[in-house]
C-alpha cells in the first residue's frame, strides 16, 4: 500500500451540455466545466468547496465522494463554468433578449424612474444559467470530479513516495549514528567511573579521620555505579533503534500512516535529546546533535503525510 502526500493538485475539464434549441449561436459551443482540486496538510479531513449557483445542489455528493477517498489534509475543490463572460463577444438569443425587455417594460411600469439596461447589463443577464440545462451540468460534474479525484490522489501517492524515500535517507543516517554510537557508550562509563575514584580518592587524603580503606573503596564503588547508572544511555539508544524499525515497518506498510509517525517522530526527538543530556563526552554530544537535525528534517516532512 501507498504512502500519501497530503499536498497535491489535479484539474480537469470537458464540455458543457448543449444548450436549449433556439439559441443562435449556441452558447454551450463555448462552454466548458471546469474543476480544480488542491490541498495542503491539516491534522483532519478538512474539505472547502467553491461551486457556482448551477453546482450548488451537487456539494453533498462531491463531499461523500471526497470522503471516500481522503483522510487527511486540508482540500479545496473549485468549479468553473467558462466562456460565459462578454468578453468573448457571445450573442445573446432571441429568447433571452425577449424575455429581459419583457422583464424590464414590467419594472418600468411600476417604476418610472428606474434606469433602462445597458448593453453591459444586457451581456450579462443574457449569460445566465437559463441558457442551459443545469441538471445536465450537475450530471457532468460528477464523473468529471470523480476524474479529477483519480488523479489527485495519484498525484498524492507519488508526492508519498518521494516523501518516504527522503524519510528512508535519513533512516539509514540515524543508524549509523546510532552503530557510531554503541562502542563509545562503555567508554564513556568507564572513563567516567576511573575520573571519579581518582577524585574520590583524592578527596578523602585531604580529611583528617578518614574512615577505614576498606570501606572508603566499598562506598567509593558504589557511589561510581550509581554514577555510571545515571550517565548510561544504552536504553535510550535502544530505543532509538526500536523506533527506527518501527518507523522502517510502517513506511513499507503504508495507508494512513502520518499520525502513527508523527508520534514516532516524538518518540525519537526524546532519546536523541536524553542521549545528549546524559553524555559526558564530546563525540556522543556531537552524535547526538546531528541525530536532533535528522530527526527534525524527518519532522517536517512527516506533517505533510496522510
Amino acid at each position: 500500500m501507498s504512502v500519501y502526500s497530503m499536498t497535491s493538485y489535479a484539474s480537469g475539464q470537458q464540455a458543457a451540455p448543449k444548450a436549449e434549441e433556439g439559441s443562435t449561436p449556441p452558447r454551450s459551443s463555448r462552454l466548458r466545466l471546469a474543476l480544480e482540486m488542491r490541498s495542503v496538510n491539516s491534522r483532519f479531513l478538512d474539505l472547502q468547496f467553491r461551486l457556482p449557483d448551477e453546482l450548488r445542489h451537487v456539494e453533498p455528493a462531491l463531499r461523500d465522494l471526497l470522503v471516500k477517498r481522503l483522510k487527511r489534509g486540508k482540500v479545496e475543490l473549485r468549479a468553473y463554468i467558462e466562456g460565459r463572460d462578454a468578453s468573448g463577444l457571445q450573442e445573446p438569443s432571441p429568447r433571452a433578449l425577449q424575455r429581459l425587455s419583457s422583464m424590464q417594460d414590467q419594472v418600468r411600469a411600476w417604476l418610472p424612474e428606474a434606469p433602462a439596461l445597458s448593453v453591459a447589463d444586457v451581456l450579462r443577464l443574457a449569460v445566465s444559467p437559463e441558457d442551459f440545462s443545469t441538471s445536465s451540468i450537475a450530471e457532468g460534474a460528477l464523473p468529471l470530479a470523480q476524474t479529477v479525484l483519480d488523479e489527485f490522489v495519484k498525484a498524492r501517492a507519488r508526492e508519498g513516495a518521494r516523501l518516504s524515500q527522503l524519510l528512508e535517507l535519513r533512516l539509514t543516517e540515524l543508524r549509523r549514528l546510532a552503530r557510531e554510537a554503541e562502542p563509545l557508550i562503555p567508554k564513556a562509563i568507564e572513563g567516567q567511573t576511573q575520573r571519579f575514584l581518582a577524585r574520590w580518592n583524592e578527596a578523602l587524603a585531604g580529611v583528617d579521620n578518614a574512615p577505614p580503606a576498606a570501606a572508603a573503596q566499598e562506598r567509593a564503588l558504589n557511589e561510581a555505579t550509581a554514577f555510571a547508572i545515571r550517565i548510561d544511555v544504552s536504553e535510550e539508544l535502544g530505543r532509538l533503534i526500536s523506533h527506527l524499525d518501527e518507523i522502517e515497518a510502517i513506511l513499507k506498510k503504508g495507508g494512513e500512516v502520518g499520525k502513527r509517525l508523527d508520534f514516532l517522530i516524538q518518540e525519537l526527538h526524546r532519546e536523541a535529546n536524553t542521549l545528549g543530556s546524559k553524555s559526558t563526552v564530546l563525540e556522543l554530544t556531537r552524535i547526538s546533535v546531528d541525530m536532533k537535525v535528522l530527526i527534525e528534517q524527518m519532522r517536517e516532512q512527516v506533517q505533510n503525510i496522510e
